[in-house]
This record gives structure tokens, C-alpha cells and sequence, in this order.
């Protein structure tokens, strides 16, 4: 820490490129308040979604200025009052954080923050928050997945598709994934798909198809809809779903693709989980750290001053391997 009562956070005092993401040394240590715990942050995963809101594209923009970041994992520094659930010193980590997880410390609701099994490291425990239970609630609560269906991962090499991948094996469903380099595709396999796939290859979705013996597949879930969408609406069975994880841009489909096999296309915001489903998808997922099946492969680590080079990498670099971490 600077002195006490400061510590260093990355600030963003305008939306824009990742440059506006700038590392303040002298910035207040938050208190909690009522229901909120203080986290000693010793790492924070970089999601996508936070280079969207601060290149000001997202629909929902926070107060300027503000620190970014969700997904911290650390050690209760301090509880506020009614916080029953955790004591100073417990490991812990956060799906959300009120003041920003690019930070030595961050406040988070009670409601937010979970155990950190000593069998996983901080920095694993920082690759958790958005994409396990975004993936829990696009496989569950959205598309509803089956023990024996098919799913399809698009883009599993990644944070969400590797926690998909995981889940979706656990769950007894048949596994194929994509990603775009044989690095990739050997991570998936080792995570859980049955198949992978190479989707920088010509004619990949007939292979996915003839795995299928030309049925289709149960369920997508896609993390770059604005490619990929009309070819998934394609490879679906009857009465297929496809749960949109990510998107950056819009795509033309033909709605008859939907007709003809009466599927699904859902969006998915972890965003707007309600306390219920937010509870089940801490508990389902605490079930798997004890299991040993949930294990968060991270990716690329920076400190906290490359924070700006961490969101020019997320989205830039071709080829997802794991989460990507900031380490505080």
C-alpha cells in the first residue's frame, strides 16, 4: 500500500482506448458498509465486457471516473455491519464489486462474494467470478441443458468456454468445442469437450455435423454471435438452443433457420441474475471446486500497471488460451 488509508487502483477518468486505463497511486481505501466485506485483492480476472464499458460502447456506462473489474480474489480485510457469513482473514471471490476490482483493495455486496477453497490459488480463484456462473447460467438457466444432449462451446479456450466446457462434462451432456489454434483446441479437449474443432477452418461445421450423424446439436453457446450466429441456427437439431454469451457487432439471419427446427435464440447477462439464481449457481459451483471437476486454467498475468495492455490483448490477440489475470 501507498500509506494507510490509500492504495494504488487503475482509474478511468474518460471512456475510450485502453490508454485511458491509468494507475493512480493515491487513491482512498473503500469502507464497507452495511452487507459489504473489504477484499485485500491479490488478483482480478479482465472480462471482455469491461473493454466495452470503457470504450463507452456498453449499454450501461458507470459514473466517471471509476475503477473497473468484477472478478477479485483475495483475503476479508474488514466486514460491515449484518455481514454474518464471513470473518477477516477468510479467502474469498467476488462475481461483483461495488467499487472496482483493479485495485489493492475492493468493497463487494455480501451477496457477492464466496469462498476460495484452499486447493485453488488466488489467481485462479480471480478466473471464477463472470465466466463460471455466466456459463452455469447460459447452459441452466437459459438453455436448460440435459444429462445425454449435445452442447456446442463456440470459442471454448477462453474464460467462459473452458468453465463451460467443465460444467457442461459434469453435467453429462457430449461435449464439442471450438477455438481457433491447435493450442487451443488441445486445451478443450483436456477440459472436457469429447471433440474440438478448429473454427479458422474451412467447412469445420460440416465435421461438427457429421459428428452429429447430421442431427444437430442440442445446444450453442456462443461467445461471438456477430460471426458466428447464422452458421450456428444451422448446425442446431429440433428444438435447439443457442444461449448468446458474447457479441461484438451485429450479423443478418434468417429467421426461417429458426422455423424450420422451432429454435431458440437467447440472450445471456449475468447482470440481471436474481438473488435465487445467484445462490444456486455459488452452490452447484462450490460442489464442483470440492469435486475437483471446476479448476480455472489461467491464461496471460499482468500487474496491475499493464492493465492497459491486458485490454488491447483480450480482444486483439487471436486465440484465447484460459483467463486472463491481473495480479495485484
Amino acid at each position: 500500500m501507498t500509506s494507510p488509508g490509500l492504495m494504488r487502483a487503475i482509474r478511468v477518468s474518460k471512456f475510450g482506448a485502453p490508454s485511458v486505463l491509468r494507475l493512480c497511486s493515491y487513491v482512498h481505501v473503500p469502507e464497507p458498509e452495511d452487507r459489504q466485506v473489504l477484499i485485500c485483492v491479490y488478483a482480478c480476472g479482465v472480462n471482455p465486457v469491461e473493454t466495452y464499458i470503457r470504450a463507452g460502447t456498453y449499454g450501461r456506462k458507470p459514473a466517471l471516473p471509476y475503477t473497473p473489474g468484477s472478478d477479485v480474489a483475495g483475503v476479508v480485510e474488514a466486514v460491515g455491519e449484518e455481514v454474518t457469513a464471513f470473518k477477516v482473514g477468510d479467502r474469498v471471490f467476488t462475481t461483483a464489486t461495488e467499487s472496482g476490482g483493479y485495485a489493492e483493495f475492493a468493497v463487494a455486496a455480501d451477496d457477492s462474494v464466496h469462498r476460495l477453497p484452499d486447493a485453488l490459488h488466488f489467481t485462479q480463484g480471480a478466473a471464477i467470478g463472470t465466466p463460471y456462473f455466466t456459463a452455469y447460467r447460459a447452459l441452466l438457466h437459459k438453455a436448460h441443458a440435459k444429462a445425454g444432449e449435445t452442447v456446442l462451446i463456440h470459442g471454448a479456450s477462453g474464460g467462459v468456454g473452458i468453465a463451460a466446457c467443465q460444467l457442461s462434462r459434469a453435467l453429462g451432456l457430449r461435449v464439442l468445442g471450438t477455438a481457433g489454434t491447435p493450442e487451443g483446441m488441445e486445451l478443450v479437449v483436456s477440459n472436457g469437450a469429447h471433440l474440438a474443432f478448429n473454427h479458422r477452418e474451412e467447412g469445420y461445421t460440416d465435421k461438427i455435423m457429421k459428428t452429429t450423424e447430421g442431427r444437430g446439436v442440442d445446444v450453442i453457446v456462443e461467445m461471438l454471435s456477430n460471426v458466428n450466429l447464422s452458421k450456428d441456427l444451422q448446425m442446431l437439431a429440433y428444438g435447439g438452443r443457442v444461449s448468446v454469451v458474447g457479441s461484438r457487432g451485429s450479423i443478418e439471419i434468417n429467421p426461417r433457420d429458426t422455423m424450420a427446427k422451432e429454435s431458440s435464440i437467447m440472450g445471456v447477462a449475468l447482470f440481471f441474475a436474481t438473488p435465487e439464481e445467484k445462490k444456486e449457481c455459488g452452490a452447484a459451483l462450490y460442489a464442483g471446486m470440492e469435486a475437483g471437476w471446476l479448476r480455472p486454467v489461467v491464461g496471460r498475468q499482468y500487474s496491475l500497471e499493464m492493465a492497459a495492455q491486458a485490454h488491447h490483448d483480450i480482444i486483439e490477440c487471436p486465440g484465447a488460451a484460459g483467463k486472463m489475470v491481473l495480479t495485484v
